[in-house]
C-alpha cells in the first residue's frame, strides 16, 4: 500500500486584492508545498478571488467562467510544471445563467481527470449560494490518482453523511472538501466556539464512519461581515486530527497519509461490512412520518 503527501493550500482573499495577486500567492504556496515534498495539492473553496456570496448581486455571477478555461489552464500549467496532482475549487458557467460550484481534479499531464458539482446549496443570511449555483447533477465522484483514490466534496456538503459515504462506496480513499466557512462578526465566543467544534466534529465523523482520511480546506481573513476562521485540517481513519493549521495565519499544510491505515481500521471497525442496505430505504425520503408498529 502506498504512501503519499497531501499539502493543503490555506490563504487569505480579501475583497480589494485582484484576482492576479490571489493566484501569485496560490502559485508561491504550490511550489513551497513541492519543495517539501507534496504530491497532492488542494485548494480552498472559490480560492481566486473573495467569497462573493455575502449579498445577492447579479454582477458576480460574472466572475463564473468554463471548464476548461483560465481557472484550469492556470491550476493544469502549475500541475504540469511541478509534477503534482491539484483539486480546485471555481465558479463554473456552464451555460447563460447557469452556473456551478465545481470542483476539478488536474492530473500531473495537467489535464482534468475529474470534476464534481457541489451538490447541497446553502441559504443562509451572508451565505447566498442559492442565488448563484445551481445544484451539481454529476452524482458523487471519486477519481484514481497515481497514489490515492480522492474524492471530492465542497463545503456545505460536509455535513451530509450520506455525501461522504456515497463517494467512499465509490472507492475514496481520501475525501477532499474545499471550503469557505467563518463567523459573523456579531457571534458570541460560545456560538464560535459550537460552531467550529462541530465543523471538526463532522470530519472526524465522516472519517471514523468510512475508514478514510479527510482533508479541509479553508480560507482566513476578514471579508466584509465574515471572519473565515482557517482551521484547515486532515484526519486519518480513526478520526484523529493528525495535523490542523491555525486559525488566522495563511499556511502550507503538509500531511503524510498512509494508505495501508485504511486497511487496518476496516478490519477492526468493518462498518462497510455490517451495513444493513435491505434496511435503509427511507433514506430516500425528505423525512418519515409516523411510528412503525
Amino acid at each position: 500500500m502506498a504512501k503519499t503527501v497531501i499539502a493543503l493550500l490555506q490563504h487569505a482573499a480579501p475583497p480589494s486584492e485582484p484576482r492576479e495577486e490571489v493566484l501569485k500567492r496560490v502559485e508561491r504556496m504550490a511550489r513551497d508545498a513541492k519543495r517539501q515534498g507534496a504530491r497532492i495539492l488542494c485548494t480552498q473553496e472559490l480560492f481566486c478571488g473573495a467569497y462573493f456570496c455575502q449579498v445577492e448581486d447579479s454582477n458576480r455571477m460574472n466572475l463564473a467562467e468554463p471548464i476548461p478555461g483560465p481557472t484550469t489552464g492556470f491550476l493544469g500549467r502549475l500541475a504540469k510544471e511541478l509534477d503534482v496532482e491539484i483539486v480546485g475549487s471555481i465558479y463554473e458557467r456552464r451555460a447563460a445563467g447557469l452556473y456551478h460550484n465545481t470542483a476539478v481534479f488536474m492530473d500531473p499531464s495537467g489535464n482534468i481527470a475529474g470534476r464534481y458539482r457541489k451538490m447541497h446549496i446553502p441559504d443562509d443570511p451572508r451565505y447566498f449560494e442559492k442565488f448563484y449555483f445551481t445544484p451539481g447533477d454529476l452524482g458523487w465522484q471519486a477519481v484514481r490518482g497515481r497514489d490515492a483514490t480522492i474524492g471530492m466534496l465542497i463545503c456545505w456538503d460536509q455535513w451530509y453523511p450520506e455525501a461522504a459515504r456515497l463517494t467512499a462506496l465509490r472507492g475514496a480513499e481520501i475525501l477532499v472538501y474545499p471550503t469557505a466557512i467563518g463567523w459573523w462578526h456579531g457571534e458570541t465566543p460560545r456560538d464560535r466556539a459550537q460552531q467550529r467544534e462541530a465543523w471538526q466534529l463532522m470530519h472526524r465523523a465522516h472519517a471514523i464512519a468510512n475508514g478514510i482520511f479527510v482533508a479541509a480546506v479553508n480560507r482566513v481573513g476578514n471579508e466584509d461581515d465574515l471572519q473565515f476562521w482557517g482551521g484547515s485540517m486532515v484526519v486519518d481513519p480513526g478520526g484523529e486530527v493528525i495535523c490542523e493549521a491555525s486559525a488566522d495565519r495563511e499556511e502550507v499544510l503538509l500531511a503524510e497519509i498512509d494508505l495501508a491505515r485504511i486497511e487496518d481500521m476496516r478490519r477492526g471497525w468493518p462498518f462497510l461490512r455490517d451495513r444493513r442496505v435491505d434496511a435503509y430505504s427511507d433514506l430516500s425520503q425528505r423525512f418519515v412520518d409516523g411510528i412503525g408498529s
